[in-house]
């Protein structure tokens, strides 16, 4: 017991002292992490600073882990002989393997252990350096306060910092630009360095801080910035003699330098900045592959990804809504849950997987699952959230129950929709592909549901030319059809003999009627002489009055081929042949495409409403409320007319001076109408140039360029001819060189 009291007591005392020397010389080397980040600071920039503070601490924690690592076994021997006396210069045998010790060495160690456990726990902690810590505090605030304070010299800040600005025309004593810089900050989120822009201009990043440093000769008055649309920013003069000036770019940006008593040129120069807005992140989903999947035999798990991107960053983890729906009707009970998903990848690109445990959500059959990812990015103040379209697991409910009593047949639930003939052929096509795959069984049976949804589709088809529907089980207690006789005559409910086929059952025409349809005699006697009920009595027709009237001719001979084709594609697919269905499929694709670009159908007739006649007027020769037929015709006016009208006025007329302009009008245009123009920088500049020179015809012929698509289009045009293809191309060019020679 006194062994392993002893042993624990000196390990604690050892680790004490190894954090004592750590902690000391971190305190020590801290101060001047901070110094040379001070000093890269006033050299290049936050961003650098920050990076050479973060390495500096780095060396500083090795520095200190190296100085805790000299303490070891040895140190901590000649700790303990040197501090305690009743360990006898022995305190070696603590740390000796028993099997090289004698016994009286034995006995000695047995005697040190005992001293360490009954007596007060060994303090090995070195002394703190208080002194060298408080020198090292105090020269490194002093190192960091000259940095920060020591003025920039004139000369450096003209080689590092600006450029100089174009020349122009100034007449003696008028003050000129001799040298420019505008300094971009972009916010700290996007991660970007700093940059200096020369000519005062360029594409920056939505909210970055702009410095504008600006060296006129001789010295203005007064200086300003002057934005186009009416702000303005002044300049401050510093010691040195530069001119300066601070502001975030929130929206993209015209401005002039505006110096008083400058000459004209300098002061109508426009710059132009872009603020590159941050997209918000853009979402994808990689599996599952569809939005809405059926749960699948012995699934257990479902299995989600999405890849995310950004421009600048995305948030390290995703929030993953989860909703279960159980129950059906008006009774049904949402519960919904958050789980958080955290992203793998770069900081731009990250992709989010989880797996959702089925039975631990406590999904159940007849419930659906719906999951939505919500991915944030990093922008600051305020982060931009996306959201994935809703993925939904099915766990479809019974489709059938067995029923007792006077049926005893298994009854089927309708299905909600109907698929399209487009989907037939994906799903067909989809099932030739995985041939190889499924065995020959499950292969037919895959056939023959892909062929019931045929059979449906083509009864929905074959309700508009009046055919009547088929498969509808009759009443229990109706005795209009014989059953037994069916049955025996091998036909089924829905008229259509049975063929057995391989790996399912297809409809198929069968005697007595060429139709392919068991009809049954009407249960009264109808009475004698009349045409309906001779025909009812002993013919059979697939026509329904109501529908007879609704298609033309044309259109119905186009549905009925597209009926014929339905069935020779059903008839395959019942049977497990898709690959035979397929040519089949397609052509009844295209006469349903065809039917439904129909032109025009027939309505049944019916009588004239007119308004009823007001005999009280009748030869009173009163025409109040009547219509004038020699009104003339009113040319339509367009809906906006202003773009139109500008563009004319500003076409150059030979001989005459230029219309005059209503830029007040195009101003307020282009404020309720930003997102027809492209490029409303650009618009707003040409229009400040024709505002600021009337007479010039290019800046005129600029502006009425930049207003020519937005002009409205005319409701009829004459089509441009087709280009034609090489050889066309050729022959017009032989054709020009025949003509030129």
């Amino acid at each position: 017991m006194n062994a392993a009291a002893a042993a624990q007591r000196l390990q604690q005392a050892w680790r004490a002292a190894r954090w004592r020397r750590g902690l000391d010389r971190a305190a020590l080397a801290l101060p001047w992490a901070a110094a040379a980040a001070a000093v890269l600071w006033r050299a290049s920039g936050a961003s650098l600073a920050a990076a050479g503070f973060a390495f500096a601490a780095v060396v500083a924690a090795a520095w200190a882990w190296r100085a805790a690592a000299a303490f070891d076994r040895r140190w901590l021997i000649r700790r303990l002989d040197g501090l305690r006396r009743d360990m006898d210069d022995s305190a070696e045998l603590l740390f000796a393997r028993s099997e090289t010790l004698n016994e009286l060495q034995r006995l000695q160690r047995a005697r040190l252990q005992a001293r360490l456990a009954a007596g007060a726990p060994p303090d090995l902690r070195p002394a703190w350096s208080g002194r060298g810590i408080a020198l090292s505090g105090v020269a490194a605030s002093v190192a960091i306060s000259a940095v920060l304070l020591w003025p920039t010299s004139p000369s450096a800040r003209r080689e590092t910092a600006l450029a100089p600005a174009p020349e122009v025309a100034a007449a003696p004593g008028q003050p000129r630009l001799l040298a420019q810089n505008l300094h971009v900050r972009a916010p700290a989120y996007t991660g970007l360095p700093a940059r200096d822009e020369p000519s005062l201009q360029g594409r920056v990043a939505e909210g970055s801080r702009l410095d504008w440093t600006l060296r006129f000769a001789p010295q203005p008055t007064g200086a300003e910035l002057v934005f186009l649309d009416g702000q303005r920013l002044p300049l401050q003069r510093g010691e040195d003699g530069d001119w300066r000036a601070q502001r975030p770019l929130i929206r993209s940006a015209l401005y002039r330098i505006v110096a008083r008593g400058a000459p004209a040129a300098q002061s109508q120069r426009l710059h132009r900045l872009d603020a590159i807005p941050d997209r918000p992140p853009q979402l994808r989903t990689i599996a599952p592959d569809r939005s809405l999947s059926l749960v699948g035999p012995d699934q257990r798990s479902w299995s989600l990804i999405f890849d995310a991107n950004d421009d600048y960053g995305l948030a390290a983890d995703a929030s993953l809504r989860v909703t279960l729906a159980q129950g059906s009707g008006e009774n049904i009970v949402f519960r919904e849950r958050t789980l958080r998903v955290p992203g793998r990848g770069g900081a731009a690109a990250k992709r989010y997987a989880h797996r959702l445990d089925l039975a631990a959500l406590g999904f159940a059959r007849g419930d659906d699952l719906i999951v939505q990812l919500s991915v944030d990015d990093n922008r600051r103040p305020q982060a931009q959230n996306v959201r994935s379209a809703s993925l939904i697991l099915r766990w479809p409910a019974d489709q059938g129950s067995e029923a007792t009593g006077v049926e005893g047949l298994v009854k089927t639930v309708m299905p909600a929709y109907f698929r399209s003939q487009r989907q037939i052929i994906i799903d067909a096509e989809a099932l030739i592909a995985q041939r190889r795959k499924l065995e020959g069984e499950r292969f037919v049976q895959r056939s023959d549901a892909i062929g019931v949804d045929q059979r449906l589709l083509r009864l929905r088809y074959g309700q508009f030319l009046g055919e009547e529907s088929e498969g509808a089980p009759p009443l229990p207690t109706s005795d209009a059809h014989d059953d037994g006789d069916a049955e025996r005559d091998g036909q089924g409910r829905d008229g259509h003999a049975q063929a057995g086929g391989e790996g399912g059952v297809a409809d198929k025409p069968a005697a007595p009627d060429e139709d392919g349809h068991d009809h049954a005699r009407p249960p009264v006697p109808a009475r004698f002489g009349e045409a309906g009920s001779v025909l009812e009595q002993f013919g059979h027709t697939h026509d329904i009055a109501e529908a007879a009237t609704l298609l033309d001719p044309k259109t119905r001979a186009l549905l009925k081929s597209a009926l014929d084709e339905m069935w020779q594609s059903e008839l395959h697919l019942r049977q497990g042949r898709p690959q035979q269905a397929l040519p089949y499929a397609y052509r009844a694709l295209r006469f349903i495409k065809q039917v439904q670009q129909a032109s025009r159908i027939y309505l049944a007739r019916v009588g004239p409403e007119l308004p009823p006649i007001d005999f009280t007027r009748r030869l009173s020769g009163e025409r109040a409320g009547l219509a004038r037929r020699d009104d003339p015709l009113a040319a339509a006016t367009a809906a906006d007319p202003l773009p139109a009208a500008l563009w004319q006025a500003l076409q150059p007329v030979p001989g005459a001076a230029a219309a005059p302009v209503d830029y007040a009008a195009l101003e307020r245009w282009l404020d309720a109408h930003p997102e027809r123009v492209s490029d409303p920088l650009a618009f707003a500049a040409a229009l400040d140039a024709v505002r600021q020179r009337s007479d010039c015809a290019d800046c005129r012929a600029r502006l009425r360029a930049l207003l020519w698509p937005v002009l409205a289009r005319p409701p009829a045009a004459v089509s441009r001819r087709a280009a034609g293809d090489a050889g066309d191309r050729r022959y017009f060019e032989a054709l020009q060189a025949e003509a030129g020679r």
